[in-house]
């Protein structure tokens, strides 16, 4: 099995590290700059429950290099992967499967539904349909990424917590590709089940990025102020009901409740979220992935979704004066 990791940052990383330590399947990183140079002077060295290991799955710099793949996980950004998918070609041969560990609506959402949405393109992730005509949805295995994990220095990643990669066809079937791959992830210490209805975890998991991130981007807080906070708690909760609305329209159903969602994200502490993140480092931050995506979907199905509406116009507004769009 040839598995290789488009976007070897923390997460991609860490599941590289992994499988490569397992030893089953031929892994690949592609990787750029000092961390490609270490890892390949040093190996990638793995930092989990205090303990480091180090995994030498093979790296390189480009596609080309690489070769043709039966499996392509891509840990990018979502802004990213329209740039991204003329560059893979070279890892796709007929079988590929390319697997999304990519937060926010994916750009596969509409891909094996039936109804008047089926193969609608979502244009806050994928505008013009570029990533759509590059990487097909028929090639599309979502995955719902959970662990926590960071590149403290180049070849390190420190592993904070978590160990689980859900898995999922868009159509729901348990398709003999994804079972493999689960098998595999499994066998090197993950927990991966492959879920039938994948765009239900797929919501559990952005109902509190849709909300929390550009929150935080906007007023600097960490998780655990934020939600100990009336009046921010208030505008999350207030945006994470209008997406649950928009969800449920399109057929989501939530395991949970709001407040018991909530409580869970009050769980993780003191932790900066990905956009306040990328906000201090001048990076583009993931708007439309967790946002500009839900209002779209609001649109279509005639949610009005006012609070996440301002809440998206004032944190476009934070990224474009930061640079970070």
């Amino acid at each position: 099995m040839r598995i290789c990791i488009f976007g070897a940052g923390a997460i991609g990383g860490l599941m590289a590290a992994k499988l490569a330590l397992r030893g089953e399947a031929e892994v690949t990183v592609i990787a750029r700059g000092p961390h490609l140079a270490a890892m390949q002077a040093d190996g990638l060295r793995l930092v989990s429950e205090g303990q480091e290991v180090v995994a030498r799955p093979r790296c390189v710099a480009s596609a080309e290099e690489a070769g043709v793949q039966d499996y392509v996980v891509v840990t990018l950004k979502a802004h990213s992967l329209p740039g991204a998918a003329q560059q893979m070609q070279p890892l796709l041969g007929p079988e590929t499967a390319v697997v999304s560990a990519v937060n926010g609506v994916p750009w596969w959402y509409f891909h094996g539904i039936e109804g008047a949405n089926a193969g609608r393109i979502v244009e806050s992730v994928d505008p013009g349909g570029v990533v759509t005509r590059l990487l097909p949805p028929a090639r599309a295995i979502g995955c719902i990424v959970y662990p926590a994990a960071e590149v403290p220095a180049p070849g390190i990643i420190e592993h904070t917590y978590g160990d689980r990669f859900s898995l999922g066809e868009p159509d729901g079937s348990r398709s003999p590709r994804a079972q493999k791959l689960s098998e595999a992830l499994i066998a090197a210490g993950f927990k991966a089940p492959v879920r039938p209805r994948i765009r239900d975890e797929l919501w559990v998991k952005l109902w509190g990025n849709l909300a929390f991130n550009p929150i935080s981007a906007l007023t600097t807080a960490t998780l655990d102020v934020l939600v100990a906070d009336d009046e921010q708690r208030g505008v999350a909760r207030a945006m994470m009901l209008e997406g649950q609305r928009v969800a449920e329209a399109l057929g989501i159903r939530f395991a949970i409740d709001v407040d018991k969602r909530i409580a869970g994200a009050a769980e993780v502490g003191a932790h900066k979220t990905s956009m306040l993140q990328d906000l201090e480092r001048g990076r583009p931050m993931e708007v439309e992935a967790l946002l500009g995506a839900v209002v779209e979907l609001a649109d279509l199905v005639g949610e009005p979704a006012a609070t996440c509406r301002t809440v998206l116009s004032l944190v476009r507004a934070r990224a474009r004066a930061a640079g970070c769009l």
